[in-house]
């Protein structure tokens, strides 16, 4: 069965740091986008591996995202 995941990505320092979102134990980080994506995707297998031999319950994916827009006015 294909399930799919979330990826959020954050700029950090050091490049990007990945994270699924209905995974959130599923995270990695790498020096660009690409590099960080495909270190993301090789984690997420190695948790669904794991988490299989081990018993566990898979999180379900296909979440939906949105984006909310808020205005935020500066103080002082």
């Amino acid at each position: 069965m294909l399930t799919n995941y979330t990826a959020k990505y954050t700029k950090i320092d050091s490049g990007y740091m990945g994270q699924l979102v209905e995974w959130p134990e599923v995270i990695t980080e790498g020096k660009d986008l690409e590099e960080c994506r495909a270190m993301l995707k090789d984690a997420l297998q190695e948790m669904v591996l794991a988490y299989q031999e081990q018993g566990q319950v898979i999180p379900p994916g296909n979440c939906l995202i949105e984006q909310l827009p808020v205005e935020v006015s500066s103080v002082g």
